[in-house]
């Protein structure tokens, strides 16, 4: 099995940072793709930001220039840096992972999710 720990959500003033974490552990052999969604009430769940193994990287075209994701392949953990959020942004994120298990069995997992809530 695989665990995955989001942290770092919390409320922020429009103009505000925040930076999430997403550690996953248990049955690992490797990590491909890890990345970040969110899902605003009443919408559909939807991507932010990937990164993959070797440092790709795809964004949101919402969060381009504000957003950052980044990814510690050693403690396999991965970042999103926010800045400058909007109201918009106000979402639960959900952290995903490609994992290659221990098994050798391909499996995606998602994180338990995070607040996230811009306001004044």
């Amino acid at each position: 099995q695989v665990q995955l720990v989001e942290s770092g959500g919390g409320l922020v003033q429009p103009g505000g940072s925040l930076r999430l974490s997403c550690a996953a552990s248990g049955s690992i052999f490797s990590i491909n793709a890890m990345g970040w969604y969110r899902q605003a009430p009443g919408k559909q769940r939807e991507l932010v930001a990937t990164i993959l193994s070797g440092g790709n990287t795809n964004y949101a075209d919402s969060v381009k220039g504000r957003f950052t994701i980044s990814r510690n392949n050693a403690k396999n953990r991965v970042y999103l840096q926010m800045n400058s959020l909007k109201p918009e942004d106000t979402a639960v994120y959900y952290c995903n992972v490609g994992v290659l298990t221990t098994s050798r069995n391909p499996v995606g997992y998602w994180g338990q999710g995070t607040q996230v809530t811009v306001s004044s």
